[in-house]
C-alpha cells in the first residue's frame, strides 16, 4: 500500500499581514516547521509539499516541493494532486497547524479504507488532516475556490473521524501565535 502525504504551505496569509505566516515565529522555530517534521515522522512513503515561495521550500527537506503562484487552496491541492500520481492513501495536512502531531497523522492514516475517507475533528467541524482513498482522488481534483477539501468532509459519517481538540489549531492570524 502507497501512502502519501502532502502538505499545503501556499496560502496567501491574507488575514495575517504582510509578512509569510508560515516563516513566523512559533514556540521557536518557524510555523512550517512544526508541520513539516510530524510529517517527516508519520508513516508515508512519499512526502510532497505545495509552496508559493523558496523560504518556506528550505524548511522542507524529505519533501518533493512543487512550486506554485499563488492562487486558491484548490489550486495547490491540484497541483499537488498532479504531482502524486495514484497512491492508495492520500493524507493533506495544512502548514499551519503546528499542533498537528505524527501520531495524529498515523492515526488519520489508519482509521481510512479503501472507500472511506478519514478526517480529523474538533469536536464541532471536520478539518483536515484526512486521509482519501485512491477512489475519492478524482472528487479532490474536481475541486475549486478557497474551500479546499473541506467540502468532502462536511457530511461523513460520525465514524469517519478521528477526534483530537487539543491539536486542531491552525494559525491565521499574528493573534493565534500566542494561543
Amino acid at each position: 500500500m502507497i501512502r502519501t502525504g502532502l502538505l499545503l504551505a501556499a496560502g496567501a496569509s491574507r488575514r495575517f499581514g504582510p509578512e509569510d505566516k508560515l516563516l513566523a515565529d512559533y514556540a521557536g522555530r518557524p510555523l512550517v516547521a512544526h508541520a513539516a517534521d510530524a510529517m517527516r515522522s508519520a508513516d508515508l512513503d512519499d512526502r510532497v509539499a505545495v509552496v508559493t515561495s523558496d523560504a518556506v521550500a528550505a524548511h522542507l527537506q524529505g519533501f518533493r516541493v512543487i512550486r506554485i503562484e499563488q492562487g486558491q487552496q484548490s489550486d495547490s491541492l491540484r497541483s499537488g494532486l498532479t504531482a502524486i500520481g495514484a497512491p492508495d492513501r492520500l493524507l493533506i495536512a495544512l502548514a499551519d497547524m503546528p499542533r498537528v502531531t505524527a501520531a495524529h497523522l498515523d492515526a488519520v492514516l489508519n482509521h481510512a479504507g479503501d472507500n472511506t475517507i478519514a478526517a480529523s475533528h474538533d469536536g464541532a467541524t471536520p478539518l483536515p488532516p484526512a486521509c482519501f482513498p485512491r477512489a475519492m482522488l478524482p472528487a479532490l481534483a474536481t475541486l475549486k475556490g478557497d474551500q479546499g477539501a473541506g467540502r468532502l468532509l462536511r457530511d461523513l459519517p460520525q465514524d469517519a473521524f478521528v477526534r483530537a481538540p487539543d491539536l486542531l489549531i491552525d494559525i491565521d492570524t499574528r493573534a493565534d501565535l500566542t494561543d
